[in-house]
């Protein structure tokens, strides 16, 4: 598929399914849910912020219910990820536009710990580059992570991601540096 012109938005409104998932848009039924992971220190380290407050994930969906247009660099598409056969969500994957001209987008996920390790974030992740590539004629997507977040090491490796990059002590978390990696793939690398 060719990439969306400048002039011309495609508007994302999901779902997206998998085997196991659905990703589709947050409402507000899904802020307390958004707010048992968002809230924790665990979770909000790798994210080089604080933990987000209950209003701050009511506020988030609400800004991001509607989808979005795939048109200027900011542009963010935010999905929540529920399994099929159980109610809930589990976590999160976002794409946000870097750069229309060069359709460089940056992907990231977020999940709840009582659900790691079950492959929950590569098949999002996966699904959603699938969109990126496919749907939104990405180029380029990127993931910028923490160094010591090796989970989140796994899925960039599990997805076919290169490290592009190590930059040393490139953030200020509080009173810690933190080091991140970048990995990054090409639409013609990715085997959907």
């Amino acid at each position: 598929m060719t990439a969306v012109s400048r002039n011309t938005a495609q508007h994302i409104t999901a779902p997206v399914v998998t085997d196991r998932l659905v990703l589709r848009l947050f409402t507000p039924a899904d802020t307390e849910d958004r707010y048992a992971y968002q809230c924790l220190p665990e979770v909000a380290r790798y994210l080089y912020r604080p933990p987000l407050t209950r209003e701050g994930c009511a506020e988030s969906i609400a800004a991001r219910a509607r989808g979005t247009d795939w048109r200027t660099d900011g542009d963010t598409l935010l999905l929540a990820v529920c399994r099929k056969e159980e109610p809930g969500v589990v976590g999160e994957v976002v794409l946000t536009l870097t750069s229309a001209h060069a359709r460089q987008a940056e992907i990231g996920w977020v999940f709840n710990p009582r659900h790691a390790g079950r492959g929950y974030a590569t098949e999002a992740a996966g699904a959603l580059l699938s969109v990126a590539f496919g749907q939104l004629g990405a180029h380029r997507v990127f993931a910028r992570l923490d160094a010591l977040n090796t989970a989140s090491v796994r899925v960039c490796e599990r997805l076919g991601m290169r490290r592009e990059a190590h930059l040393v002590e490139n953030d200020l978390d509080g009173d810690r540096w933190g080091s991140e990696y970048v990995y990054a793939l090409l639409a013609r690398e990715w085997q959907d």
